[in-house]
């Protein structure tokens, strides 16, 4: 009866054992962004005041932002530093994430996993410094120099939050598509040179997902479009690259114990 008993009781231990990691792995990411967020609270207003100057640098002379509503001067740039602190405790989420997973991978995968998170690391934040050194000063000049004659330009600033917060997510999402190719050869999905046959319509979606990620303008839309497709080419060539072993399939046995 007891013997019987074993397997389940082990299994049970087995996942408790994980979920007290991943719980343990969690706690860990959220106290490194409240450690960032402490670090840079005190410098709220001059984060906020920096991530304006695109728009403050195309308003016509004398315009400027205003505050809709009566918390927004003080939430507003809090927002945003737990929203940058979340940005910049990427690596330490991304090294727990590995530190949690990497046991039950494969060696192969382990070559594979890992510098796919560095590059991954490093293309969100370079889609979020394409869009504000870019991206910003295009499209905020655009916008204002078509508002009508007579129109005074005086954007609240919790809407500009919203919306370079917007735009940064769409651009850091976007940059990842190099690592989303890769992982799709390498796991099977599809292959580099089937990508290249579907090239057409990954052009048409380019342009239908800056579309929806970006303001009604075609400049924006074009620009999140065409780093897109650079980066997709891009991916084709790492994926034919990048080829998933046969052979190394045995599974890293030291690491786990």
């Amino acid at each position: 009866m007891s013997n019987s008993s074993t397997p389940n009781s082990t299994q049970s231990a087995s996942l408790f054992d994980h979920l007290l990691e991943l719980r343990n792995r969690l706690l860990r990411s959220i106290v490194g962004v409240l450690v960032v967020f402490c670090c840079l609270a005190y410098f709220a207003q001059d984060i906020y005041q920096y991530l304006a100057q695109p728009l403050l640098a195309t308003m016509p002379a004398g315009s400027q932002m205003i505050a809709t509503d009566v918390a927004s001067p003080f939430f507003a740039p809090f927002k945003l530093t737990i929203v940058i602190s979340v940005f910049i405790a990427i690596p330490y989420i991304l090294f727990q994430l590995w530190s949690f997973v990497a046991p039950g991978l494969y060696k192969n995968e382990k070559r594979l996993i890992a510098p796919l998170m560095l590059g991954s690391t490093l293309l969100f934040y370079g889609g979020i410094a394409f869009a504000y050194f870019a991206v910003f000063p295009v499209v905020f000049a655009f916008f204002t120099s078509v508002a009508p004659e007579g129109v005074v330009i005086a954007t609240d600033i919790s809407s500009y939050l919203d919306f370079v917060l917007k735009l940064f997510f769409a651009f850091g999402v976007a940059f990842e598509i190099p690592i989303a190719i890769i992982l799709m050869c390498w796991t099977g999905v599809t292959t580099p040179d089937n990508l290249r046959e579907k090239r057409p319509y990954v052009i048409v979606g380019a342009f239908v997902i800056g579309m929806l990620l970006t303001p009604p303008d075609i400049i924006s839309q074009t620009m999140l479009a065409v780093p897109m497709l650079l980066l997709f080419e891009v991916g084709i060539i790492i994926a034919a690259i990048y080829s998933k072993p046969e052979d190394d399939i045995a599974p890293d046995i030291e690491s786990k114990n």
